[in-house]
């Protein structure tokens, strides 16, 4: 017979899988809300947010490239810079370029003004130099990824 938590931890693991997918990684704060969900019984509702998630980003007509860099600005707009920066790097992981990503940033400046602007293209520097540090800054992202 099973334990709950030998029967919790693939499911959990099927929700981080979710992620890595469209991501690349799991996001820290994923993790936590998995960790809390965990403890206190709640794994189905990160799996209902999951498989939402999921639909939205894989049936859709965008592709995931166009839908990390539609996530990237809008959080742009809404000032939300971590999560701005787990999409930034999940369309580069997607397949987008740096250009694709000044290029929301550009286009934040119109919607959303400097702010949004400003925290682009800081977003776009990270990322950059995070690529010249080599391995040591990072996995670079899958090139191509569609």
């Amino acid at each position: 017979m099973s334990t709950p938590d030998e029967t919790l931890a693939p499911r959990a693991e099927a929700v981080r899988e979710r992620y890595r997918a469209t991501l690349g990684a799991v996001p820290a704060g994923v993790e936590a809300r998995l960790d809390l969900a965990l403890a206190h019984g709640r794994l189905h509702t990160e799996e209902a947010v999951s498989e939402l998630r999921h639909i939205v980003l894989t049936d859709n007509a965008l592709g995931g490239r166009v839908q990390q860099l539609v996530h990237f600005g809008q959080l742009l707009a809404l000032g939300r810079a971590d999560p701005a920066r787990i999409h930034a790097r999940g369309a580069l992981y997607a397949g987008a370029g740096v250009a694709d990503l000044i290029g929301v940033a550009e286009t934040s400046l119109l919607t959303a003004g400097v702010p949004a602007y400003a925290l682009g293209i800081e977003t776009v520097l990270e990322l950059v130099h995070a690529r010249e540090a080599g391995p040591l800054g990072g996995p670079a992202p899958a090139a191509g990824r569609r």
